[in-house]
């Protein structure tokens, strides 16, 4: 147990790049090293994460913490990773609010423009794998425009359940399972179905406990961030968009923070969904800030344990599911658009205002896709350049 919680610290603080880097981080560390995992093993782990809604890179630490230690290994290995990233996000929501108003400050606005590039190629890197066809693409069209007309949580499900629905249309004739490896991870399918009832409880009856009390914060920031936990599909960039409409537009936090949090989470190692422990503290201000980010973080990433520890027991069988293969091809098609969406409103609208701020954004993106500029070093160089440019 020890073991697997100093690992995967040690690949918590220097874990950087996003879920993509972090797989090859995993592959590199449990397969090549310390061989804990087949290649097979790997792939099929990844594959999982990637058909659950959640953080995938998240999610494969937790399943190979799992398969190492059981359960204790898996919480112990999700700790480990998130906990830098999850301290330093904390530190600078409380910051932020000692410091005052910041809105106006330069080394802010050049985070939120480094915000707006890293979006933008985030956007723009997962059209290419996930809508390589004309279909995919017309989904993730019609989407972004929907959700620039109704820019709301609801429409927002809805927008990816249809896109699954899409999917499954176009795509259910072609085969699609055999890109799957055999698994050799198993589990009860007794308490892997109590796992997927309590997620669906409390995808359910949160929001209705909420509108029950509406005087209960608690009960709504919970409410909050599960689902933006629950609806996650392609990668962490994609809860941007959900975790904004619940917390910019319920009031709960001003957009300049909430981007330039955003925007220094791109500076450090780690999982993207540590973002949400900046957002929890900054919404429970002061003394209590410390205690509300780790709810916060804690309730983004309950649906993912949820979601692992109930599928491992019936992966091998859902694998075999070609429909549910193809409903997923026309949701993360769906997700794309979503992403189109955030980056135009609120992220570009409010951010890019000027002809230096359009340029900045741009040199920022070119630096990013282009020169492969690490996105920690991209946010460290935006907040200093913005300092000077725009302050």
């Amino acid at each position: 147990m020890k073991e697997i919680f100093l690992v995967f610290l040690r690949l918590g603080c220097y874990a950087f790049g996003g879920p993509t880097a972090h797989m090859g981080y995993f592959h590199e560390e449990f397969v090549k090293r310390r061989k804990w995992l087949s290649e097979a093993d790997y792939a099929d782990t990844v594959a999982l994460c990637q058909f659950l809604p959640g953080p995938s890179s998240s999610q494969a630490g937790f399943a190979i913490g799992l398969d190492r230690g059981g359960i204790t290994g898996a919480f112990l290995a999700w700790i480990g990773f998130t906990l830098p990233s999850a301290i330093l996000m904390i530190a600078f929501a409380l910051g932020l609010e000692y410091a005052g108003d910041l809105s106006t400050a330069g080394w802010v606005s050049g985070l939120k423009l480094v915000a707006v590039a890293v979006v933008a190629n985030a956007a723009w890197g997962m059209a290419k794998s996930l809508c390589p066809d004309r279909s995919r693409a017309t989904i993730a069209a019609l989407v972004t425009l929907g959700l620039l007309l109704a820019a709301t949580p609801l429409a927002q499900l809805v927008a990816i359940l249809i896109g699954g629905v899409a999917g499954y249309i176009l795509y259910r004739k072609q085969d699609h399972t055999s890109q799957v490896k055999p698994t050799h991870q198993a589990g009860s399918k007794r308490m892997g179905a109590i796992y997927l009832g309590i997620f669906f409880i409390l995808l359910a009856g949160l929001p209705i406990a909420s509108q029950l009390s509406p005087q209960n914060e608690a009960l709504e920031v919970g409410d909050a961030f599960y689902r933006a936990g629950s609806l996650v599909f392609g990668g962490g960039h994609v809860v941007l968009p959900l975790l904004d409409s619940y917390t910019v537009q319920q009031g709960w936090i001003d957009e300049s923070s909430f981007l330039a949090g955003y925007g220094a989470a791109q500076a450090l190692p780690g999982p993207l969904f540590a973002f949400s422990s900046f957002l929890g503290a900054g919404i429970n201000k002061g003394p209590g800030g410390i205690s509300g980010g780790i709810y916060a973080l804690v309730m983004i990433y309950l649906p993912a344990w949820l979601l692992v520890l109930g599928a491992i027991p019936f992966w091998a069988r859902l694998r075999k599911i070609n429909a549910a293969r193809a409903a997923l091809l026309g949701a993360n098609a769906a997700v794309v658009g979503l992403l189109f969406a955030a980056l135009y409103d609120p992220i570009w609208q409010s951010t890019i205002n000027s002809n230096l701020s359009f340029g900045f954004a741009l040199v920022a993106f070119i630096l990013l896709k282009f020169w492969k500029m690490p996105p920690w070093l991209l946010a460290a160089l935006g907040a200093g350049l913005g300092q000077l440019l725009l302050g």
